[in-house]
């Protein structure tokens, strides 16, 4: 009797599959400099040459990159900070650290990401900061979100955690912005073997403020002069590996969105919404669909051994926590957070799994 084909919604074996991580691991112990060492130092040099900005400052996971550049551009208790509701709460994480109030916005429904509509009438209400979301890997409409932002005097964060090598016209995620705030986490993109973060900007004195804030708000040793610091540093060991995997990064980006291509094109006559961009502006760091009936469909996949998730399903501003239902109206962002179910996209998916995918999706809908 045949066994039925299970699809993983990610593997980390099969994503690392191709690199040996044991020379890079021996090169930072044979060195015995574990903290704030070379490998910090060249992967940082090595991934805002990438990004194509002049300064990166690894930090210890992606939403103290957040924090931190919102600390950095003078964020404090009591300000506000645009940014979207659908995203997975993490701005929302940075901006109440603060004792900031995030403000809401909707997004597109084509892209999922934040709308510009929606920003500029925010802006009436004089916000701090403004942290577009990346989203799934697709590039927001962020050349008109910095237009709109530098019209309002106001500093724009782009967080790029789901997007490491999304461009448009040549130009990098992470290089539109006043900052650009990275993760590392193993299931990025661009991913470390535990936690890991960056900040990215061509301004150079906000990236020495993040620096003092990563190791306690010291100007020097023992001595602290800035308030808010912490202590968020990227370890050697992590810095090496993603020094080894950097290089291959346009590789897998393009292994993600062939994949999404093949979804796209298989599912273009059934009555689901796919991502809207299988280009250069999107990395397909997850695959989601909007579909309605989502429990039973995603019951359906489970059952024929296809691994689904859902990214988000409560949005910031309905979370318990933090309650704010009544203040505000995305319609979008709430109908997508009822509709949305990621599918399995990830480099070394194989053709027998990701036709299997294919197969079990179509299956749904002929029933």
């Amino acid at each position: 009797m045949s066994t039925m084909l299970s699809v993983p919604l990610f593997s980390a074996a099969a994503v690392n599959a191709s690199f040996d991580f044991s020379l890079p691991i021996k090169r930072v112990i044979d060195s015995n400099w574990y903290i704030l060492g070379k490998e910090v130092t060249n992967f940082e040099n090595e991934f805002a040459k990438y990004v194509g900005v002049s300064n990166c400052v690894s930090l210890a996971n992606g939403t103290d990159a957040l924090e931190l550049a919102l600390r950095a551009l003078g964020v404090e208790k009591g300000d506000s900070v645009v940014t979207v509701a659908n995203a997975g709460f993490y701005s929302s994480t940075a901006i109440h650290a603060i004792g900031a109030t995030p403000l809401y916005v909707d997004v597109d429904h084509d892209t999922l990401t934040m709308s510009t509509e929606a920003l500029a009438k925010a802006t009436t209400l004089k916000p701090k900061v403004v942290i577009v979301t990346h989203l799934y890997g697709q590039l927001a409409d962020v050349e008109e979100l910095v237009h709109i932002a530098n019209e309002a005097g106001m500093p724009l964060i782009e967080d790029c955690a789901q997007a490491h090598g999304a461009s448009r016209n040549g130009k990098q995620a992470g290089s539109f912005g006043n900052f650009a705030c990275f993760s590392f986490y193993p299931t990025k993109n661009l991913g470390a073997l535990g936690d890991g973060g960056a900040v990215v900007t061509n301004d150079g004195d906000l990236a020495s403020r993040v620096r003092t804030l990563r190791q306690y708000g010291w100007s020097q040793k023992y001595q602290v002069s800035t308030t808010g610091g912490c202590n968020s540093r990227l370890d050697e060991i992590q810095a090496a590996i993603l020094r080894e995997k950097l290089p291959h990064l346009v590789i897998s980006n393009q292994e993600r969105r062939s994949i999404a291509l093949r979804y796209n094109e298989a599912f273009v006559l059934l009555p689901v919404e796919c991502p809207c961009s299988t280009d250069m502006d999107y990395v397909a760091h997850l695959y989601v669909l909007r579909v309605n009936n989502r429990d039973s469909f995603r019951e359906f996949l489970k059952i024929n051994g296809i691994s689904t998730d859902i990214h988000y399903p409560v949005p910031d501003h309905k979370q318990p926590a933090y309650p704010l239902s009544d203040e505000y109206q995305l319609n979008v962002t709430e109908v997508i957070c009822d509709t949305v179910v990621t599918l399995p996209c990830f480099p070394g998916l194989t053709d027998i799994e990701i036709e299997r995918v294919i197969t079990v999706v179509l299956q749904y809908f002929q029933q």
